[in-house]
């Protein structure tokens, strides 16, 4: 699957926007960022979470970066056939990144049918 970076990004937003409201209320201090690829190049990681999770935290306070939750886009057009697959692939890669800021791990996200 084609599709330039604008409308990738666009549909990561759009994504973003249906995730559900007590799943967002919570981010803080977190930007998400379009990628085309990882840093090795591979096309197996789909997204990332860069940051302390916040049950690892102990003080978050001023002048703190912001964690980042990347999206990788050649790795999700490599994998998907369609619009609505590639929307499932990024909503899913959203939910599992969001749940790492919280402090679920792989084996969490695993059990709860999202990884």
């Amino acid at each position: 699957m084609e599709m330039n970076a604008d409308a990738f990004e666009e549909l990561v937003i759009d994504e973003l926007d249906r995730l559900p409201d007590d799943m967002v209320e919570g981010l803080e201090n977190i930007v998400f960022v379009v990628e085309d690829r990882p840093e090795d190049g591979s096309l197996d990681l789909l997204g990332l979470y860069d940051g302390l999770a916040l049950t690892e935290r102990t003080q978050y306070g001023m002048g703190e970066l912001p964690d980042r939750i990347v999206v990788y886009r050649d790795p999700h057009l490599a994998q998907c056939d369609s619009e609505d697959e590639l929307r499932d692939e990024i909503h899913t890669t959203l939910v599992h990144e969001i749940a790492h800021f919280y402090g679920i791990d792989d084996e969490q996200l695993h059990e709860m049918g999202w990884a």
